[in-house]
């Protein structure tokens, strides 16, 4: 006998209901009722394609439409009751779209099967947050040029090794994050343009006998052209392996960012300041002012890099087209990419409440000997020295004014001279912060005047962007 709590979706070639526990690990409405909107503009599309090849009439369309209009409505709203036992977002939608039009809502799922139909939500699903990145992204961008030629003459150290390098500007640092965030939307167009073929038609695996229009409804939901591939359009996962992966390294770079903002409010450094509006306190050191928004973004890499991983791993193992293993792809696909989301959001708030301390800047700058290079780079304008031997002649003036405690710009001429006798007055030039930046006019250099011209470029650049997106 067969049991009536069977699953009336699935249910006919089954006599018993599932365990309670397999109910459980087989459901996966709890997260996957986020595509509902992907879901219902699929399912439209289906039903409008299907009522023009003649599959089913006009008339069923239409109370079709009418039906996943009010399940929108209600899940919308708030008042749509999802079902676990109903296990996905596919078979709660046509599960309530019945109950509404009756039964020919069941004649929906018409030239379609589960497989096709979650591999076009969540393909679409997918679309979407990579436009939405796009625009955040862009914002953030914006954001850091406009801090950017604001502080184009500040003057920091730059750093390798976390060492004091060579003196550069704020603003030439910013731009630095804007060229990795450029590289990053490059990337996250490339995942959507390899994206955007629409499996819906694929069915189960095969294909199918129905005379479908796979233009059709590609053509409807924004696509640029049908998969090719039946079995590799249910199959295939490398879109959202894709997304994660671009969104892993994007996440890294705002993790840089965050760091450097961490360090910089330190007050070993106290190179910037953030309000109120992105710190918070200590429960019991009243003095505190903690970057915790900064160490949140810090910290969203972690779980973006960790569900690419684990989605890579969910993959490689499966034989063509699909298996249950599969379901596993969206939970943390999407709390990746919700996270993605906050971090962009959060940085780009930062950024614009962040205001740098310059004086602070400026001595940490003048500390470190950073000006050394520019001492052995006159030695070889100036007295033609090879640039191995003015490095070894600034090395040795750098020891004496180390064991002295004294910065390099206040060595005395004599002193210099002591060590090459041809060195004259004209050193002092180049001996400080600002005419070592002010030098720097090479191509992509930190001098002020390509900061400047650099940050305005960007700026036309990225609102003729933001215009068409």
């Amino acid at each position: 006998m067969t049991d009536k709590n069977a699953n009336k979706m699935w249910g006919g070639r089954f006599e018993m209901s599932p365990a309670e526990l397999m109910v459980e690990i087989n459901a996966s409405i709890g997260f996957d009722k986020a595509m509902a909107p992907q879901d219902i503009r699929g399912s439209k599309a289906h039903a409008e394609m299907l009522a023009a090849q003649g599959i089913i009439t006009k008339a069923d369309a239409r109370e079709i439409l009418r039906g996943l209009d009010q399940v929108r409505a209600e899940i919308e709203a708030g008042t749509f009751e999802f079902q676990v036992k109903l296990e996905d977002i596919h078979l709660n939608v046509e599960s309530r779209l019945t109950e509404i039009v009756g039964p020919v809502g069941g004649r929906l799922h018409t030239a379609r099967s589960r497989n096709d139909q979650v591999a076009l939500d969540f393909r679409m699903y997918v679309r979407d947050a990579l436009d939405g990145f796009d625009r955040a992204l862009l914002k953030l961008q914006l954001a850091l040029v406009a801090k950017a030629e604001m502080h184009a003459g500040t003057i920091m150290p730059g750093f390798t090794h976390l060492q004091p390098a060579q003196p550069v500007t704020f603003g030439h640092h910013l731009l630095a994050y804007v060229e990795m965030l450029e590289r990053d939307r490059g990337r996250f167009a490339d995942a959507r343009r390899r994206l955007n073929e629409c499996p819906l038609g694929a069915a189960a695996l095969a294909g199918t006998s129905f005379p479908i229009d796979r233009h059709m409804t590609a053509e409807k939901l924004d696509f640029d052209r049908p998969t090719a591939n039946s079995l590799d359009s249910v199959a295939d996962r490398d879109f959202a392996l894709e997304t994660l992966a671009a969104a892993s390294i994007a996440a890294m770079h705002l993790s840089r960012l965050s760091e450097e903002i961490v360090i910089w409010m330190t007050p070993q450094f106290g190179f910037v300041r953030l309000t109120d509006r992105w710190t918070t306190g200590s429960s019991i050191m009243p003095q505190k002012r903690n970057p915790d928004a900064a160490e949140l973004c810090r910290a969203k890499v972690g779980r973006i890099a960790g569900a690419f991983q684990g989605l890579l791993m969910v993959m490689k193992g499966l034989p063509l087209t699909y298996s249950k293993d599969m379901q596993e792809d969206k939970e943390t696909t999407f709390d990746a990419l919700r996270a993605f989301g906050v971090a962009v959001a959060a940085m780009t708030g930062m950024i614009a409440d962040l205001e740098p301390v310059p004086e602070t800047m400026h001595a940490a700058a003048s500390r470190g000997y950073s000006t050394a290079t520019d001492l052995a780079d006159w030695l070889v304008r100036t007295l033609k020295l090879p640039f191995r031997e003015a490095h070894h002649v600034t090395g040795t003036i750098v020891r004496m004014a180390e064991k002295a405690g004294i910065g390099l710009d206040v060595v005395t001429l004599e002193a210099m001279q002591a060590v090459e006798p041809r060195i004259t007055r004209d050193v002092f030039t180049v001996l400080s912060v600002e005419s070592s930046v002010k030098s720097r006019v090479s191509y992509g250099g930190t001098a002020p005047q390509n900061v400047r011209k650099m940050a305005r470029s960007w700026t036309k650049r990225l609102e003729k962007a933001a215009g068409k997106v």
